[in-house]
C-alpha cells in the first residue's frame, strides 16, 4: 500500500515538474438558460439589457489555477463564491417565489490549448456547496440545511496579455433539494432544481 502511494506521489511530482502553473482572479455573470442555443443566448442577453440587470442574473467571483501538462493539455481547478435567484412556481398552489442561492463552487476542468496559451477549450464537473440558510420570501421560510449538488461545465477562454475572457455553459447533474414552509399555514413547497447558466466573465492572470 505504501509503495503504491509513493508511486502516485512520484508520478504526480514528475508531471508537475514539467508543467506550468498560472494563477488568475476571475468574475462572471450568470444568465439562466435551459440549453446553450444561439436563440436562447440572444433572447436572454436582450432581456438582461432591457431590465438593466434587475432580472435573476447572478454573478460569481473567485480564483483559478491553470496547470499546463504535456501535449497541450491542462487542468484548471477553480473556486468561486456564487450567488443568484431562481424564480419557482409550485404547480399545486400556483405560488411563485424566489429561491435565493449562495454557493461555494469548485469546478475541476480538463482543457486543451489551441493557440499556445492564448486560446483554450475545457470541460469538467463542478461541485457546489449550498451556503445560504433560512432564506425567507414573503411568508415562506426555507428549511435550513446544507446541500451538495453536482453540475458540469464546458466552454472556452481567450487570453489577451494578462486579461482572460471566458464563456461557458453550466448544466445540472444532481438537483438542489429544499423545502419552503409558510409560517402562517404550514404549507410546504418542495424545491427540486439546479438552474443551468450561460456564464460570461473576465479575469486577470498574475
Amino acid at each position: 500500500m505504501t509503495s503504491k502511494v509513493l508511486q502516485i506521489v512520484f508520478i504526480f511530482s514528475f508531471i508537475l515538474s514539467f508543467s506550468q502553473v498560472k494563477f488568475a482572479a476571475k468574475t462572471n455573470l450568470l444568465f439562466p438558460m435551459d440549453t446553450p442555443t444561439w436563440k436562447n443566448i440572444s433572447t436572454n442577453a436582450s432581456q438582461a439589457y432591457e431590465a438593466k440587470g434587475k432580472t435573476n442574473v447572478g454573478f460569481n467571483a473567485g480564483f483559478s489555477l491553470k496547470i499546463n501538462l504535456v501535449n497541450t493539455f491542462f487542468v484548471m481547478p477553480e473556486l468561486y463564491y456564487t450567488t443568484f435567484k431562481d424564480k419557482h412556481t409550485d404547480s399545486v398552489s400556483n405560488t411563485t417565489f424566489e429561491a435565493k442561492s449562495e454557493r461555494a463552487d469548485l469546478p475541476v476542468l480538463l482543457g486543451l490549448n489551441l493557440i499556445g496559451n492564448n486560446l483554450g477549450v475545457f470541460a469538467g464537473p463542478v461541485a457546489s456547496y449550498h451556503l445560504s440558510k433560512e432564506n425567507q420570501y414573503n411568508d415562506f421560510v426555507e428549511n435550513a440545511k446544507n446541500q451538495f449538488t453536482i453540475g458540469y461545465q464546458f466552454g472556452a477562454q481567450f487570453k489577451v496579455k494578462n486579461l482572460i475572457f471566458t464563456g461557458r455553459y453550466e448544466g445540472a447533474i444532481t438537483e438542489d433539494q429544499r423545502e419552503f414552509i409558510n409560517k402562517n399555514t404550514t404549507q410546504t413547497i418542495r424545491y427540486d432544481n439546479r438552474p443551468s447558466f450561460l456564464v460570461a466573465g473576465v479575469g486577470y492572470q498574475f
